[in-house]
């Protein structure tokens, strides 16, 4: 047998394939076969419960039979019994039917690359069967994909479109896979200022970058400036990524952009991002939520103070409820928002997480009580961005 095989793509849609196994291995593989369209059968003595719950299969708990490849067209032949898979390559090689054999690569009639996907592109890489190897070309070249190292056109970056891209609560490495792809097509990126730094020094020379936070006109029409840019570079046939920090959509005014640019007749592309609220809290140990601790968290703007005739929060309700609270913005009124929550019923005692420059190597970590975190939050000099986490779980690690 050849040790350079042909790489082909196979069009699978409504046809059959068999898939002699229900361990690891066929589970990783099951779900591009089913993604391809095709009829796949597993046969199978026990499988695991991923692919027991697998849509899309049929599946026949029974040992192999010689006969079960009638009608295949494609074979995987990926059992734990190096007999039962030289039985089902035989079966193969007499039908005439490609079969991949999962634990001898060499012994089978085809070879399953190591594929990603990219942008409507499919990669496949093989190494004659030294699937290590294969798999990791396949993910050196996804993170070249990824970054802009190696361009590819963008089926998502259409001439004039927008992409408004939540970039994560701060490390670099926490946008989306998606994410990253849009921002190395990117002619245009118009970034907030909690949008990861490193993000921008990555991108090309030719790439404007233009920084939101300096904006001219003042806070009250900066938002409307905003609008204006992502309008006017996109009617320049420019691909325009809004980068903005954590996800666009929470306590961000995100949904504002979307509306302007689809009032102007600009096509845009939502990537959701990472927030702080959840992530932050989590990379520093604590988790919103606990099994058997509480059933609920919250997530709060402390943009504006209680009692603020714009404030929309029910504050009373939040002092009674028991479960966590995550507010954001909210260093400069901590002394309201712990006022008002101890007025209500919080006890002085709950534990307090404040976490600085969350997901990066800047953070900082502050605990503290429900009692003192104004106090603490003082001394310690915590300015934003920071999140402040309150409830049972903000004791956990201390």
């Amino acid at each position: 047998m050849s040790e350079n095989p042909y790489l082909v793509g196979l069009r699978l849609a409504g046809r059959k394939v068999v898939v002699v196994g229900g361990g690891s291995v066929a589970q990783r593989r099951l779900g591009l076969l089913v993604d391809s369209g095709a009829d796949v059968h597993v046969v199978t003595r026990s499988a695991t419960p991923a692919v027991e719950a697998m849509p899309g299969i049929t599946l026949v708990l029974r040992d192999y039979r010689d006969g079960d490849l009638d009608g295949a067209w494609y074979v995987l032949a990926a059992t734990s019994d190096p007999e039962v898979n030289a039985a089902v390559v035989a079966e193969a090689d007499r039908r005439r039917i490609f079969c991949v054999r999962a634990d001898v690569a060499v012994e089978g009639s085809a070879v399953t690359p190591a594929t990603l996907d990219h942008a409507g592109l499919t990669v496949g890489v093989l190494a004659g069967g030294e699937h290590r190897r294969s798999a990791a070309i396949r993910t050196a070249i996804g993170e070249a994909l990824q970054t802009g190292a190696v361009s590819a056109p963008s089926a998502d970056a259409a001439p004039g479109g927008v992409a408004l891209v939540g970039a994560g609560p701060g490390d670099p490495e926490l946008i989306t896979v998606r994410g990253r792809r849009l921002l190395a097509q990117a002619d245009v990126v118009i970034a907030d200022r909690l949008a990861p730094p490193q993000l921008l020094g990555d991108l090309p020379p030719h790439v404007e970058v233009i920084d939101a936070a300096k904006i001219p006109y003042g806070r009250a029409m900066a938002q409307e400036a905003i609008n204006a840019l992502l309008i006017e570079h996109a009617r320049a046939g420019k691909f325009v990524v809004r980068l903005k920090g954590g996800d666009p959509f929470v306590f961000a005014r995100g949904y504002e952009e979307v509306q302007a640019c689809t009032e102007a007749g600009i096509p845009v592309t939502v990537v959701p991002g990472v927030t702080s609220a959840i992530a932050v809290p989590a990379l520093a140990g604590v988790p919103v939520t606990h099994r058997g601790l509480n059933h609920e968290f919250v997530v709060v703007s402390g943009h504006v103070a209680p009692g603020h005739p714009e404030s929309l929060v029910n504050w009373d309700a939040l002092a009674a409820m028991g479960g966590t609270i995550v507010l954001l913005m909210a260093v400069e009124r901590i002394e309201q928002f712990c006022d008002v929550l101890l007025k209500g019923g919080r006890p002085a005692q709950t534990p307090v997480l404040v976490v600085q420059h969350g997901t990066t190597a800047a953070q900082y970590l502050l605990r503290a009580s429900l009692a003192d975190a104004p106090e603490k939050i003082r001394a310690e000099g915590i300015r934003p961005p920071a999140i402040v986490v309150i409830g049972p779980v903000a004791g956990f690690g201390a």
